[in-house]
């Protein structure tokens, strides 16, 4: 300021020789008044978001009933995780599902150094599922639910949103998020680049966020480095999974804490919680409900269309087979379009051990089953997958999978890894896990979001079903049966 009032003053004498400049306090006192909504003095990000303002009329996206519309957004958590694996730091990134009416938060997903299409699905699944933000009182989950009653435990449905609106990040406008939405009838609204005015209830609840648990936490960084206090990363003692269920906590008691957003037109000087007003537009509106099925995981998986070989099937270079392929091994497949002849396999990249198909006639699903998934105990990432390919044609030799991501870990520990791919790779694999390596631990312990769906438990009632069988294969069995029988022979009528 002092510089530009000393130009200005400069200007004007040149302009004006016998004109007298004003006193300090009234120059300042005057271009304060001409600065106000320009942050012409203040920070650049500040400035880019005036000149970016929609000009005229502003206008508001408003939403009459729980569901219409759910606001999605990603942001960097300014304070720092802990990996188990090597005590360091690392950097988190929040994905956060709101509903626009109540302004409760319906799904997250906290994932070490970036966030995946992969990450979106899951927060859509929290969306029509019912979560525990909170402490549950006697049995009772206190967070508001958009699906059907608490007594309806053994098929649990959810809302269906009607429209979600996004940014234009690529996790946000991928094919599998797509694919998603076009499955559940979902549309999909994209904001205006670079408004952050479009999404104005998320970019708040960053900062209540922020303002209310993130700065009181160990290792809190600040929003930028003018804030960030001396050596915060030795002072991160969280890791990943201990991050998110805080963040979880904190969500519970958010949802019945009044907003002074939320207000009845009826009330104007009570201030409703985000609780108190999803109840009430429930009991208003009502919400759309979503058929009840054990199957709905699988409508947020990615798609991977294949042909069915003698072998299997391929995807990125890995071959899965079971027993549920018996009946249409070399058989084209009745889908057209884009993807004629070819089947539709169902892939969750942070798993791959595992693919799914279902079954057309039967509307049953089938595990298709790695064949190096034995030699693995914890959940492997398409990135994993893809890593160890990479290095068994690098080094020309076989790799096995979990004996390289060890490896990886122990070249990571020591400080060994230079590559960026590589090192991130290391970070994300490293949240995943909530034990000490090579100690051993169940597989509902090395899952990488505790508390949100027991999918592994989901995946064992799937197993528990009979599989297809197939009549090709009752000479094996009979062989198998009785090893010291004569050989059968097959004769034709």
């Amino acid at each position: 300021m002092k510089s530009v009032l000393g130009k200005t003053n400069a200007h004007y004498l040149t302009q004006v020789p016998e004109g007298t400049v004003p006193s300090r306090a009234v120059a300042y006192r005057r271009i304060r008044e001409l600065d106000k909504g320009h942050y012409t003095f203040g920070a650049a990000k500040q400035r880019r978001s005036v000149a970016e303002r929609p000009q005229g009329v502003m206008g508001r996206l408003r939403a009459d009933r729980p569901g219409q519309y759910v606001v999605l957004d990603t942001t960097r958590l300014d304070v720092f995780a802990m990996e188990p694996v090597t005590g360091r730091w690392v950097n988190t990134e929040l994905t956060i599902a709101k509903d626009l009416y109540s302004r409760c938060v319906l799904g997250l997903a906290l994932r070490a150094v970036s966030t995946k299409a992969q990450d979106v699905a899951s927060v859509l699944f929290q969306v029509v599922t019912p979560q525990q933000w909170g402490p549950t009182v006697d049995g009772t989950v206190t967070a508001p639910y958009v699906g059907v009653p608490d007594n309806l435990i053994t098929m649990t449905t959810g809302a269906l949103p009607d429209t979600i609106v996004v940014d234009h990040g690529k996790v946000y406008l991928s094919g599998h998020t797509k694919a998603v939405c076009h499955r559940l009838g979902i549309n999909i609204q994209p904001a205006i680049p670079h408004k952050p005015t479009d999404k104005p209830t998320m970019e708040r609840f960053f900062r209540t966020l922020r303002q209310q648990l993130l700065e009181h936490l160990p290792a809190y960084k600040g929003p930028d480095v003018y804030s960030r206090g001396k050596d915060v990363e030795a002072e991160a003692f969280y890791y990943v999974p201990e991050l998110e269920a805080i963040i979880r906590e904190w969500v519970g008691i958010y949802h019945h804490t009044p907003h002074q957003g939320l207000c009845d037109p009826r009330l104007l000087e009570v201030d409703l919680s985000p609780a108190e007003m999803f109840a009430r537009g429930v009991a208003v509106a009502g919400v759309l409900r979503l058929p009840a099925s054990q199957d709905l995981r699988m409508e947020f998986l990615d798609v991977a269309w294949r042909t069915i070989q003698h072998y299997g099937v391929e995807i990125d270079g890995r071959r899965y087979d079971g027993p549920g392929l018996n009946l249409h091994r070399g058989v084209r497949s009745r889908h057209g379009g884009a993807h004629p002849g070819r089947w539709p396999i169902m892939v969750d990249r942070d798993d791959v051990r595992t693919v799914f198909f279902q079954d057309p006639d039967t509307k049953s699903w089938h595990d298709l089953v790695w064949e190096h998934a034995p030699g693995l105990d914890a959940p492997f990432s398409e990135e994993a997958a893809a890593y160890t390919r990479r290095l068994s044609l690098k080094e020309d030799r076989h790799v096995d999978p979990g004996a390289a991501l060890a490896d990886l870990l122990q070249r990571y520990s020591t400080g060994a890894v230079t590559d960026r791919r590589e090192k991130n790779l290391a970070r994300r694999l490293a949240t995943q896990l909530t034990h000490e390596p090579g100690v051993g631990a169940s597989m509902l312990e090395t899952a990488s979001i505790p508390g949100v769906v027991d999918l592994l438990a989901h995946l064992d009632r799937r197993r528990s079903r009979p599989q297809v069988s197939d009549d090709l294969d009752v000479f094996e069995r009979y062989y198998a049966e009785h090893p010291d029988s004569v050989g059968l022979e097959v004769f034709d009528e």
